[in-house]
């Protein structure tokens, strides 16, 4: 049931009047949070969003008993900021974590000379891990982590239990054993990574501690480069594939890079699926052990697909633009789903835009606990579109000043409304769109609507002043690459 975050509940006043006298004699059950948080997941590598390549009925499911929401965006187009955003609620540039972790260095064939930021989540910032455990929560992590080096994990900031989170972005050594990732020893040859991490959750959620309320983090690395096929479901693929397409995967120039555009890949497909296998796998657990009427559940990813490479890549997120690195809708609209039992309405849809830092003050909403506006300094909590309402309206806002290997430039944007702009400082030169009219963001506005993009312009400026935001400079050793290596 498609709604604008609106669905009204019945008056039931008599009802209520009645049942209050039994909620004031029984004791709510606390609330526990599962969040699944993919890697490199754009939103249309979803069914329930449109993906009819790949097959994710555990996920569609989710977005049929919880509130799927069309316009849910990443902090940043890349892992580590997203990551940090998700964590404490708070914008990336206000964390100084701006570019994944170490991110690129800066070199004399770039024009501008990107700013420097952090290389890990300082220990002063309060995770939402950290805040719930000083609520009576157990804790646990599972998978990428990526928000800094040992001193920086998991366990440094709040969470019991830390199986695979490190400093590393991919899976060090592949996701099939032998592995060599310093958090987590492989059990068996050939193991599968993506499995033995739901293993080990499903053993959390087995011997956790049943007197406290909890936290499942779970993070895949999933479905992150290196492209190794799950064996499992690789065949299908490939099957279906061959029985689809016809001819070259189509590419499309983006700057001096190429989108894919078209999903294909085989290999990518069935790590999409052992993604949605594990979902299925969780959240059946949940049922066996009686949790899923006090569990929230969560499903997110850190930023949007990788399509766009000087290669191109090796998904596609088609009809938004571009991929993973860039600040076009392909590079930050995610699939977001989340189900809170009692709260959501089953197959509810929300077109309001919403984003990574929201997280942090909605959970703390739904598990009933007093927000914390000075911590989760950028994000607002969405239970109203959660109930069916609307929330407040307010302009979001994307910095990402460094070079990728996607082929973006450093550069800027705003979203207000159904308008959004992109500034590309690289370029030196300003993008304006109606997403309301123009989702792929193919019809540029600037020029004809230049009252508009200066407003938004202005915007970005002053909220970047009013945040401290580090801004590139100019390359003074700059040194134009030849033709020939471009």
């Amino acid at each position: 049931m498609r709604t604008n975050c609106n669905h009204r509940l019945a008056p039931l006043a008599i009802l209520l009047f009645f049942s209050a006298f039994v909620v004031l004699g029984a004791k709510k059950k606390p609330t526990n949070f599962v969040f699944f948080l993919v890697d490199d997941m754009g939103m249309m590598d979803v069914g329930a969003f449109g993906s009819t390549f790949h097959e994710t009925p555990n996920v569609d499911r989710l977005a049929k008993t919880g509130m799927k929401f069309n316009n849910g965006y990443a902090a940043c187009p890349v892992c580590s900021p997203t990551r940090a955003s998700i964590m404490t609620g708070r914008h990336p540039v206000r964390v100084d974590i701006t570019d994944w972790i170490p991110g690129q260095s800066n070199k004399k064939t770039n024009k501008l000379l990107h700013p420097n930021d952090r290389g890990n989540l300082a220990h002063e910032e309060v995770t939402i891990a950290e805040e719930l455990k000083s609520h009576g929560y157990q804790t646990f992590f599972a998978g990428k982590w990526h928000l800094g080096n040992k001193g920086h994990w998991p366990t440094d900031q709040g969470f019991d239990f830390n199986i695979g989170g490190h400093h590393k972005g991919s899976p060090p050594g592949g996701y099939y054993a032998p592995w060599t990732n310093p958090a987590l020893k492989s059990k068996k040859k050939g193991e599968y990574l993506t499995e033995r991490l739901t293993e080990e959750s499903i053993s959390f959620l087995e011997k956790r501690d049943k007197k406290k309320p909890f936290l499942l983090y779970l993070s895949y690395y999933n479905i992150h480069t290196p492209i190794q096929a799950y064996k499992k479901r690789i065949d299908h693929y490939v099957a279906k594939a061959k029985k689809s397409f016809e001819g070259k995967t189509p590419t499309r120039p983006e700057h001096e890079g190429k989108t894919r555009m078209r999903q294909d890949n085989p290999a990518l497909a069935s790590m999409v699926a052992a993604v949605d296998d594990s979902v299925g796998t969780l959240t059946a657990k949940l049922d066996q052990l009686g949790l899923t009427e006090s569990t929230v559940i969560i499903f997110f990813s850190d930023n949007g697909g990788l399509s766009t490479l000087r290669g191109p890549g090796p998904g596609s997120n088609l009809p938004l633009r571009a991929g993973k690195g860039w600040l076009y809708e392909g590079g930050v609209r995610e699939p977001t789903i989340v189900r809170a039992p009692g709260v959501t309405k089953p197959g509810s849809v929300c077109d309001e835009p919403v984003v990574s830092m929201d997280f942090f003050p909605t959970m703390l909403d739904l598990a009933g606990l007093p927000l914390k506006p000075k911590l989760h300094a950028d994000g607002r909590s969405l239970l109203p579109e959660l109930k069916g309402s609307k929330g407040d309206d307010r302009p979001l806002f994307w910095h990402y000043p460094h070079y990728h290997g996607s082929t973006w430039k450093p550069g800027a944007s705003i979203r207000d409304g159904d308008w959004k702009l992109i500034k590309f400082y690289h370029h030196e030169k300003i993008e304006l769109y109606n997403l309301a009219k123009d989702p792929s963001e193919q019809n540029d506005l600037a020029k004809k609507n230049s009252a508009k993009a200066k407003e938004l312009e202005d915007k970005l400026i002053a909220w970047q002043t009013k945040m401290n935001a580090k801004l590139p400079v100019p390359n003074p050793d700059y040194q134009p690459p030849s033709k020939k290596n471009k």
